[in-house]
């Protein structure tokens, strides 16, 4: 009868039943006629035993020379050990190594201490690393958690161009490409320009896509590609955009703490920090902020906008994200709604993280007065033609509506606790980081 193939995750299923995981040596480790090999699969780490006398000796000796990161499939009966990772073990019974990594061209990463550059220079293998895997699973629960909690409340998932004939955010930091005949088009900054269109078909939309700015930062929170989910609403107004906002950022946490325990200790982040991410979310506007960052000694005036070091003092005294909203409409983009009362300050909201993560969340309600968004366009000295469609929608039904976007690499990065922005993401790309 054939061995069963299983995974390290479903070890707990088949203890004491003989089984197959086929996998990657980890590490080895030898104490005389016993070696104990530590088995990666992907889905977690499974420490074998190899007894000598109980295995051929062909066998024991293709064990003990195994070097890191051979492939193998290893055959034995699992048990439990709660000293073990993982709490289970297997007994070793046969080993079938199918590359066994020679010793004059080891695997480049070793459980030594590498520099930042050369562990980016070998980003596709130092993903195998426990650190890397566990901050990419965690970031795979955010994103599984932000669908299901949009699919959840009546939003539909309408996808949106990466080839853009315009600017959304601004016209300095996009990326140009040729396009057929001649004609130059952009890659993406946002989705929300033609969400606001597919919300006035759904009601409530939101696409998830990869964004591209070509924004020179070398900082600690910037890529030049990153992943972005958009919602917007018809029928919306600023506090609906801000009740979905901490809505959904409290359930994304809250999951992340439910399934994903193991990688947030692996990480060692402190839990009780992500615990306290509860409703309702501290609120504060522009103005007061810009006084309280005065008090702080920071240089801001009103009028200016934040900078990181502005909204990690904003953010340093919450156990929560703090919403900043009513910020000047000139430091905000050209479809923002103004407030009726005030209109040089714009109805929109920042998110920021705590522990001086910044921002996480902007969004706000968009004009949908066709006479001002059409001025707007033309004192933004943007090309008229290009945003036809987008005029289109406030002459055939308009109603208020509003949206946001998240960066699910800062919100990554937040939650796992991680000093740089470029390990929330497989390959990231950066000002000087392009390969691999």
């Amino acid at each position: 009868m054939k061995t069963e193939r299983i995974t390290i995750a479903d070890a707990a299923k088949h203890v004491g039943e003989t089984v197959e995981i086929p996998g990657w040596l980890y590490n080895l480790r030898k104490s005389g006629k016993i070696v104990f090999p530590l088995l990666r699969d992907g889905t977690g780490l499974m420490q074998c035993v190899a007894v000598k006398s109980a295995l051929p000796e062909a066998v024991f000796d293709a064990i003990k020379d195994l070097t890191q990161e051979s492939s193998v499939l290893f055959t034995g009966k699992i048990r439990a050990d709660q000293r073990a990772p993982g709490g289970y073990e297997m007994d070793v019974e046969n080993v079938d190594v199918l590359e066994r990594i020679p010793e004059s061209d080891p695997y480049p990463i070793t459980p030594k201490e590498h520099g930042i550059d050369f562990l980016m220079d070998h980003r596709h293998l130092w993903l195998r690393s426990q650190r890397q895997h566990a901050i990419l699973g965690v970031r795979h629960e955010v994103i599984r958690a932000v669908r299901d909690y949009f699919d959840s409340h009546g939003f539909t998932l309408v996808d949106t161009p990466i080839f853009t004939p315009a600017a959304c955010e601004g016209t300095t930091t996009l990326f140009e490409v040729n396009y057929f005949e001649d004609e130059k088009a952009y890659l993406a900054q946002s989705g929300q320009l033609y969400n606001e269109a597919t919300a006035m078909a759904f009601g409530k939309v939101y696409c998830f896509g990869p964004t591209f700015r070509a924004e020179k930062s070398k900082t600690r929170r910037h890529l030049t590609e990153f992943w972005m989910v958009e919602p917007e609403m018809a029928y919306a107004t600023l506090e609906d955009v801000k009740r979905v906002g901490e809505e959904m950022i409290v359930f994304v946490v809250k999951r992340v703490l439910e399934h994903r325990g193991a990688e947030l200790k692996a990480l060692e982040r402190d839990v009780s920090k992500l615990e306290a991410v509860q409703l309702p979310f501290p609120r504060m506007s522009y103005d007061e902020a810009v006084k309280l960052l005065q008090s702080k000694g920071s240089e801001i005036q009103w009028g200016g906008d934040f900078g990181g070091t502005d909204e990690t003092l904003l953010s340093q005294e919450n156990d929560r994200p703090l919403m900043v909203d009513g910020y000047p409409s000139a430091v905000k983009a050209f479809y923002m709604q103004p407030e009726p009362s005030r209109p040089e300050v714009a109805l929109c909201v920042d998110i920021l993280a705590p522990e001086g993560y910044g921002e996480i969340i902007g969004g706000g309600q968009r004009i949908h007065d066709y006479d001002l968004l059409l001025r707007r366009i033309e004192e933004h000295k943007l090309p008229k033609q290009a945003f036809d469609w987008y005029l289109d929608l406030r002459k055939f039904g308009t109603v208020p509506h509003g949206g946001f976007g998240m960066g699910i690499e800062r919100c990554v990065a937040w939650i796992c606790g991680l000093e740089h922005i470029r390990e929330t993401i497989a390959f990231p790309r950066m000002l000087y980081r392009l390969h691999p």
